[in-house]
C-alpha cells in the first residue's frame, strides 16, 4: 500500500483521502480525488474517508474504507450481523431519514436527467418502521465447500450463500420456521441442489405470510417430483405454533436461475393463503404477484387512485394488471375497469379476485397492450383512464404509442426503475402527454429500490387568449361557419370511435386552408407540439366533408 504524492495519478492500492459528497442509485459512496470520482461501499454522505483503492479505470476509481476519519452526521451503527456480507440491504449504516432523502433525490434527478423533465418528486411515502416489513421470503439452499448445509442470503453480487436463519427485513415469524427446515434436512435423505451440476434436490425455501390474516405459506422449490418423508415435514412445520396454512412444493427441474417452476404440488393444508388489502380480500398462491410490502403497497395503491381522479364514470384500463389488484383497488370509484395481462394464470387469479371481493363491474384480458387496444376498439369502448405498471425494464414504444392512440386522459405510471420510468415519461411527451406530478415511494425500505408513481394528462392547447376583435377586419369563410370543434369531435368518436384534440382538427384544417387561430398550433416555449397520427387526420377529413366545410 503506498500513500499518494500531490502530482501523481490515482494507481490501484494507493491510499488516498477525500470526503463522500453522495450515494449513487446503487448505494455506493460517491466522492472526488483529483478530480477522479472515486465509488466506495458502505460510505455515508459526509464521510471523511481513509480509502484503499482497488481498482482504477479512465474516468474513475473504486476503492474500499480503511479508515473513518470523521463520521457523517447520517451514520448510524448497523442493526444487522450479516450486514456486510450479504447483497440484501445498501442502507443499514445510514438513518433512515437520510435514506428517504437519497432515494427522492434519486427520482428527481432521473427525471429530470434522462426525461428532461422539468419537476422535483412532490414527497416520499413511507412505513413508519422500515423492518420486518417483507411478507415473502427466496431463501437459496447450498452446500459449503467442507460439506455443511448454507441457508441464508446470497452475497453481494455472487451466488456464494451467506448462512443465516435472520433477515431484519423479513417477517418474524419465518425465523422461526426456518430452523425446522434445517432440522428436516439433517434427519432425512434430502440432497441439495448444485447449480453447476443440476443435480440434487432441494433448491429454495419459499416462504409467503399475509399481513392481515397471519396466514403463512411454506413452499419447497425442488429438482424432482416429491421429497423423502414428507410426513415428518408437515409434522415439524406444526408444531411451530404458526399460523401455517399451506404446505406446497414447487416443481423446478430447469437448469436456470428463475427460482419457481410451473407446477405447485400441495402436501398438506390450503393451496392458497387470504389477505386482506386497502380493505379488499386477495387469495395468493406460490405463483401469485402480490406486493411483498404489505403498508407500503396501500400507500402505492392510494397515491395511484388519487393520481386517477376518478369520479364515478369513468373507464379504467389496467395493464400489466398481473392478479388485479392495484386495478380492483380502484373498482369501487370507476364505471367500469378492464384488467390486461399477457399471463394466464395471472388473469385466472385476478377473474378470481374480483368474485371473491362481489367486484361486477370488472372484466380481464389475457392479451397484450396491442391486442387488448384492438379488442376494446373493435367493441367500441375507450378508456378515460390507463393505469401502467410494468416490470422493471418498463414499457416498449409500440406499448406507449397504443396507450396514446387510445387517447385517455390521464395516465397513472407505477414504476419500480426510476431510469426506465424516466425513459418512457419523455416518450409519453412526444405523444402529448403532460407528466404533472410524481410521488415516490419506499416500498422496499434497506435496500436500493424505490417506486414511484406518476401523473400524466393529455395535453391540451391553450383554449383561449384575451383578444380584443374587430369582426369588420376579420374574413371568416363559409367552412369556419359550419360545425364547432366539439361537433367534430363528437362526429370523430361516435363513427370511428376516436376522441381527437382540438389541436389534431386545427392541424387537418389549416392543411385544408381553412383559417386558424395561430396559437392553436404553436406550442408553448421549449414544448413539441403533438402531430397528428395519420389514422385521426382521416376521421377529421370525413368530418370535414361531411360538414361540407371541404369538398
Amino acid at each position: 500500500m503506498t500513500k499518494m504524492k500531490n502530482n501523481e495519478i490515482i494507481k490501484k492500492n494507493d491510499e488516498i483521502k477525500f470526503t463522500i459528497t453522495t450515494l449513487t442509485s446503487q448505494g455506493s459512496g460517491l466522492g472526488r480525488f483529483k478530480d477522479m470520482a472515486v465509488f466506495v461501499e458502505g460510505a455515508a454522505p459526509g464521510d471523511e474517508l481513509l480509502v484503499h483503492i482497488i481498482k482504477v479505470k479512465k474516468n474513475y476509481a473504486v476503492g474500499k474504507i480503511k479508515k473513518i476519519v470523521k463520521k457523517a452526521k447520517c451514520r448510524i451503527e448497523s442493526d444487522c450481523e450479516i450486514d456486510t456480507r450479504c447483497g440484501g440491504c445498501a442502507y443499514r449504516h445510514i438513518s433512515y431519514e437520510e435514506e428517504l432523502n437519497i432515494k427522492k433525490q434519486t427520482v428527481t434527478d432521473a427525471l429530470q436527467r434522462i426525461g428532461g423533465l422539468g419537476i422535483e418528486v412532490k414527497e416520499i411515502l413511507s412505513i413508519k418502521e422500515p423492518k420486518n416489513y417483507r411478507n415473502k421470503a427466496q431463501i437459496p439452499v447450498g452446500m459449503s465447500e467442507d460439506g455443511n448445509i448454507q441457508i441464508g442470503f446470497y452475497s453481494k453480487r455472487t451466488h456464494r450463500i451467506t448462512d443465516s436463519d435472520r433477515c431484519l427485513l423479513q417477517k418474524e415469524d419465518f425465523h422461526t420456521v426456518i430452523p425446522l427446515i434445517r432440522r428436516y434436512i439433517a434427519e432425512n435423505p434430502v440432497t441439495i441442489y448444485d447449480e453447476k451440476t443440476g443435480k440434487g434436490l432441494l433448491r429454495h425455501i419459499y416462504l409467503r405470510q399475509a399481513h392481515k390474516t397471519g396466514e403463512m405459506m411454506v413452499c419447497l422449490v425442488i429438482n424432482g417430483d416429491s421429497i423423502p418423508r414428507k410426513e415428518r415435514l408437515i409434522e415439524l412445520l406444526l408444531s411451530s405454533g404458526k399460523n401455517i396454512r399451506s404446505i406446497v412444493l414447487n416443481i423446478n427441474k430447469k437448469d436456470t436461475n428463475v427460482i419457481l417452476g410451473d407446477e405447485c404440488i400441495t402436501i398438506w393444508g390450503s393451496d392458497f393463503i387470504e389477505d386482506e388489502l386497502c380493505g379488499l380480500k386477495f387469495r395468493i398462491s406460490p405463483l401469485s404477484f402480490y406486493q411483498v410490502n404489505p403498508e407500503g403497497t396501500e400507500l402505492l395503491y392510494g397515491k395511484a387512485k388519487e393520481y386517477a381522479g376518478l369520479t364515478g364514470n369513468e373507464v379504467i384500463l389496467d395493464l400489466y394488471c398481473g392478479a388485479g389488484t392495484i386495478g380492483l383497488t380502484m373498482a369501487d370509484k370507476a364505471k367500469s375497469l378492464i384488467g390486461v395481462e399477457i399471463i394466464p394464470q395471472a388473469i385466472e387469479n385476478a377473474k378470481e379476485n374480483a368474485k371473491l371481493n362481489n367486484i361486477e363491474n370488472a372484466r380481464f384480458i389475457c392479451d397484450d397492450a396491442k391486442g387488448a387496444a384492438k379488442t376494446l376498439y373493435d367493441e367500441g369502448i375507450r378508456p378515460d383512464v390507463v393505469v401502467l405498471d410494468p416490470p422493471r425494464k418498463g414499457c416498449s414504444r409500440e406499448v406507449l404509442e397504443t396507450v396514446s392512440s387510445m387517447s385517455p386522459e390521464t395516465v397513472v405510471y407505477v414504476s419500480c426503475d426510476p431510469a426506465t420510468l424516466a425513459r418512457d415519461l419523455a416518450v409519453f411527451n412526444e405523444l402529448g402527454y403532460e407528466t404533472k406530478e410524481a410521488t415516490a415511494v419506499d416500498m422496499f425500505p434497506r435496500t436500493t429500490h424505490v417506486e414511484t408513481v406518476v401523473l400524466l394528462s393529455q395535453r391540451r392547447p391553450d383554449t383561449h387568449i384575451d383578444i380584443k376583435l374587430d369582426l369588420s377586419e376579420i374574413d371568416i369563410t363559409a367552412a369556419e361557419t359550419k360545425a364547432t370543434y366539439q361537433e367534430i369531435k363528437d362526429y370523430v368518436l361516435d363513427k370511428f370511435g376516436l376522441k381527437v384534440s382540438t389541436l389534431y382538427i386545427s392541424q387537418v384544417k389549416a392543411k385544408c386552408g381553412i383559417i386558424e387561430r395561430e396559437n392553436y398550433n404553436k406550442g408553448k416555449e421549449g414544448h413539441r407540439v403533438p402531430k397528428c397520427p395519420k389514422e385521426k387526420e382521416d376521421a377529421i377529413m370525413d368530418a370535414l366533408r361531411h360538414f361540407r366545410m371541404v369538398q
